[in-house]
């Protein structure tokens, strides 16, 4: 046990500043899931002249972006300055950044204030996983993982059916007006409740923050606005695949400086030699670019297809919410005594087979109530693979690289969402165009609010169903990395050192 484990479970137990960080975690998953059924109104308020959807993806892609490229040095901020006072400090920014989104009156401005939440949420986030990796020794942290998974599959429910509510009843602003109360709630008892950990001395690789996050912006801009541009000319020399060839080359030389980097790198390539780390955190990457792609066409089709409100939509996802909320900690609390093998990769597979259910299914004359039965799949699928991956990532990481471990595991999560996001924008807008030609000249908006009119609802529907099958194909590449995790040794010291 570590000492950090020692002390808090000497003192009292860690499960009180578990719940206190985890209404934090839950309002930054909950606004998320909310912003993805808001996109059609958001649309028709702030951007209601033109066809192109990857105008209001960028709502979500911002906030993603902010979010993934601060993960690596936030992880290790925790370390340097303590867990608490660096969630403290994003939680403060996330819920003024909330406030400031809610008050926006132009998609950019909109655009820009989820930037900013999404740095908030990055500060919060590892902290989370750190705290759960010092306080909770091995042999239960599975059932703490079983919480933060529990947290995730609850938020998938609320956040939804909450953001059906307040779009029907108050208007797009109210999605983030309500983090305010939440916000305020989650400082005060996180300030009461989470202890003060030792903290470690770290060096910040600055060169590696610049090169992963300037990487990351040119792979994640050229493809979302890849279609507008026709793959081609965006401005001068500059073009889509040259932007996306720099973005690579700059995210290969990043990692060559990371493995030549003896102080401190930003990413301790060390701990990819442990395999459930190296599993976990390529399936989590390829996991959060399914979950992120899939809800964007779903929203759509479901509201403009089928002439849904927001709220009938939302709905449509309860058996999802309901049984991985349900499912989670029994999930957690088996892990701890099996090989996670035999609950990631039937989860997983749950996960594939429910997409390309939902992809059948996308046509206007499908039954609504029919959507209910992948959305139950899915719920199962949910409980076997969030928590899982979580708690087979962070289960070998010595104390002192918790933050850096959870940090990166989280970036990982994050960028899968991120290119999850640009790259559902791209396909959709792609098959939107070979499914309805001339889409993009045609006068008026997809998107301006209402049913679509009954002679393109054929076409919109065929495309939208066909860019479903783009996340259920990323999923194959998790079902792949949970291959090669392994079972967890009890009788190894979360202390030891990973090499």
């Amino acid at each position: 046990m570590t000492s950090d484990a020692r002390a808090d479970s000497t003192a009292h137990s860690p499960w009180p500043a578990l719940w206190a960080l985890v209404i934090g975690f839950f309002m930054i998953l909950v606004d998320t899931t909310i912003v993805s059924v808001a996109n059609p109104a958001i649309k028709a308020a702030l951007d209601p002249d033109t066809n192109n959807l990857d105008n209001v993806v960028w709502v979500t892609s911002a906030y993603l972006l902010a979010y993934a490229v601060p993960l690596l040095i936030t992880g290790r901020l925790g370390d340097r300055f303590g867990p608490k006072n660096i969630y403290l400090v994003g939680l403060a920014i996330f819920t003024l950044a909330s406030l400031w989104c809610g008050l926006s009156t132009s998609l950019e401005g909109l655009i820009a204030a989820r930037a900013a939440q999404g740095l908030g949420a990055a500060c919060m986030t590892p902290q989370t996983m750190a705290v759960i990796t010092r306080t909770f020794p091995p042999t239960r942290r599975g059932a703490a993982m079983g919480l933060w998974g529990a947290t995730a599959g609850v938020a998938t429910l609320v956040g939804p059916l909450l953001g059906g509510i307040l779009v029907d009843g108050l208007g797009w602003e109210w999605i983030f007006f309500v983090n305010l109360p939440v916000g305020v709630i989650a400082f005060v008892m996180a300030w009461v409740l989470v202890p003060k950990l030792e903290t470690h001395p770290h060096r910040f690789d600055v060169l590696g923050v610049i090169l992963s996050a300037v990487a990351l912006f040119l792979i994640v801009f050229g493809l979302q606005e890849g279609e507008a541009h026709n793959w081609g000319v965006i401005w001068g020399p500059i073009t889509v695949w040259g932007m996306i060839g720099v973005g690579i080359l700059l995210l290969a030389l990043f990692i060559s400086q990371q493995a030549r980097t003896r102080s401190e790198p930003l990413v301790p390539l060390v701990l990819f030699r442990d395999r459930n780390f190296a599993g976990a955190t390529v399936g989590v990457a390829a996991v959060g670019f399914a979950v992120t792609s899939m809800s964007l066409p779903m929203m759509f089709f479901l509201q403009l297809g089928r002439g849904l409100t927001p709220t009938q939509s939302a709905m449509l996802l309860i058996p999802m919410a309901v049984l991985s909320g349900v499912l989670a900690p029994f999930a957690g609390q088996l892990l701890d005594r099996v090989d996670p093998r035999f609950i990631l990769i039937p989860g997983l597979l749950a996960n594939g087979i429910a997409l390309l259910w939902y992809a059948a299914l996308m046509t206007p004359e499908t039954p609504i109530w029919m959507f209910l039965l992948p959305s139950a799949l899915m719920g199962i699928g949910n409980a076997g693979m969030w928590g899982p991956l979580a708690t087979t990532a962070t289960r070998n990481l010595p104390p002192a690289m918790a933050g850096a471990g959870s940090g990166i595991y989280n970036t990982m999560r994050t960028m899968g969402s991120v290119i999850g996001s640009a790259a559902i924008a791209a396909f959709m807008q792609a098959r939107l165009e070979a499914n309805l030609p001339g889409l993009s000249e045609a006068s008026g908006s997809v998107g301006s609010g209402g049913a679509l009119p009954p002679e393109i609802v054929g076409g919109f529907s065929a495309g939208m169903a066909q860019t479903i099958l783009l996340p259920a194909s990323v999923l194959v590449i998790a079902i792949i990395a949970a291959l090669f995790v392994g079972r967890y040794d009890s009788r190894q010291r979360s202390d030891a050192s990973i090499g």
